[in-house]
């Protein structure tokens, strides 16, 4: 029997556990969490976890993305400055403790305080005061305005005596989210269904498990062992699964977008026209619709289409490929770093190789994400392949393009770019400030111009989100910044 063959014979029982009784939903992954605690992730998987344990006053509309009530009930603005929010009536931690007004204002004091160290601090450092106004009301006040106040809310609310408490990245914190993290072991996050929380009791539990190797999350899912699979098997693959063993693709349009990271502080990327050339020598369009199956948008700029914040301004403009050969041919030869998930290996041999077509020796690396993102912070890099996976609030260009936050100057960011234009630092605070959509959205085109012209980074494309599921998962599809809410509501 050939192995596809064993795969879909094994599918029948699969669903059962090895004590006969119903497994979990498992979703299979291809890299590690590094943390469950809330309050220190920042990489994409972490996220995604979290959230499902873990919930914030606000969260985000799965398909606009705009904020909508969580753990609050509803919120009020009292003027510029104060906002005043109710909180949602009834809503207990997974241990049984009432939601008040006294955890919001801790959580949100820890996050704050640079004593915790927690990698969020600016998205709450504009909130000077937090007050309780009854038992379950509670007050904001800022410092300064920020327009982007109640999409910042989305950071998760713990307990207070568990607000300030030493890293947990096993996550044993106590959440407000349809599920509790139950189990943590390596390449395994178990999570079982909250009997309290704000949403209602999920049906299922669910197994996060990491299975690095693609051929074998493909064998997983034929088998009928995963359920789904969140952007976790190639484009060009799908279609060979799609139908077999009960398996469906689901996807939307991504909040997202993969862009070619330079070293804008050294030779030979210091200079922009080198830049220019790079990003002329890029045939995004071929890779979108051979190695991406079309299952992506050519990118004009960061910001995905459609959203409100979109500029006009093409921020990936360049020199005709003749030009690019003109400038590329007289540098030495350079390394480009990317993750070890094979399909980003695959693009990422595409680029060099057309690159190398232009005259740009390019030597790819692939390496454990934790090495490669301490190398780009570091900057031990020439050039890198990277996503920004939740393009979901455009002040977020501030945390990787802002002057003040260059790793290791003191700031708060992940400008690894070294991009260091006052300007550009400039119109994000006002961005971040203003209130009127209509006037940030000016201010994101005038920054869409400024980095057309620095290039600082080259956008490349926006990936549609994408999942393969079971019959068991058929309810599942993922938000268009890719998290997994939708696993609470599985029948």
């Amino acid at each position: 029997m050939t192995a596809l063959g064993a795969a879909l014979a094994s599918s029948a029982c699969s669903a059962r556990g090895e004590g006969g009784g119903e497994r979990p939903i498992e979703v299979v992954v291809a890299t590690e969490a590094q943390t469950l605690d809330p309050r220190f992730a920042t990489r994409s998987l972490d996220v995604k976890i979290t959230r499902l344990a873990h919930a914030g006053l606000f969260g985000l509309e799965p398909s606009t993305l705009e904020p909508v009530p969580l753990a609050a009930e509803h919120a009020e603005w009292t003027d510029a400055r104060t906002l005043r929010v109710t909180l949602r009536p009834g809503a207990r931690f997974h241990g049984g403790s009432p939601l008040s007004p006294g955890d919001v204002c801790a959580t949100l004091a820890a996050i704050r305080d640079p004593a915790l160290g927690s990698p969020h601090r600016g998205i709450v450092a504009a909130i000077g005061g937090c007050a309780a106004d009854g038992a379950h009301v509670v007050t904001l006040s800022l410092d300064r305005p920020r327009a982007t106040l109640l999409t910042d809310l989305e950071i998760p609310i713990l307990r207070a005596d568990e607000a300030r408490s030493p890293p947990r990245s096993d996550g044993a914190l106590d959440g407000l989210g349809p599920f509790a993290i139950a189990a943590v072991a390596p390449g395994e996050v178990t999570l079982s269904p909250a009997e309290t929380g704000i949403l209602p009791r999920p049906r299922h539990a669910v197994v996060v498990r990491t299975v690095r190797d693609e051929n074998a999350r493909v064998q997983r899912l034929l088998s009928g062992r995963s359920d789904v699979a969140p952007n976790a098997v190639s484009p060009q693959l799908l279609p060979a699964i799609a139908g077999r063993a009960g398996l469906r693709v689901v996807s939307r349009s991504g909040a997202n977008v993969t862009y070619l990271l330079f070293q804008n502080d050294r030779a030979p990327f210091r200079d922009v026209e080198v830049r220019r050339a790079v990003g002329g020598a890029i045939d995004r369009d071929a890779i979108v619709k051979t190695l991406l199956a079309g299952r992506a948008t050519v990118a004009a700029g960061l910001l995905p289409p459609g959203h409100w914040a979109t500029p006009t301004a093409v921020m990936s403009s360049a020199p005709s490929p003749k030009a690019s050969l003109d400038v590329l041919t007289k540098l030495g030869p350079v390394e480009l770093l990317t993750s070890t998930d094979r399909p980003r290996v695959t693009m990422a041999r595409a680029v060099a190789q057309m690159l190398g077509d232009a005259g740009l020796s390019v030597d790819v690396v692939p390496l454990d994400l934790g090495v490669m993102f301490a190398r780009l912070d570091a900057g031990d890099f020439d050039l890198a392949m990277l996503q920004m996976p939740e393009l979901t609030e455009p002040n977020v260009l501030s945390w990787f393009f802002h002057p003040r936050g260059v790793p290791g100057e003191g700031g708060q960011g992940k400008n690894r770019a070294r991009y260091r234009s006052a300007l550009a630092g400039e119109l994000l605070d006002r961005a971040s400030e203003a209130a009127d959509r209509a006037l940030r959205r000016e201010i994101y085109r005038q920054l869409a111009d400024t980095m057309a012209v620095d290039l600082p980074v080259v956008p490349l494309w926006h990936e549609d989100q994408v999942a393969v599921v079971s019959e068991r998962a058929r309810g599942f599809l993922p938000s268009a910044e890719g998290r997994w809410l939708a696993l609470a509501g599985l029948e």
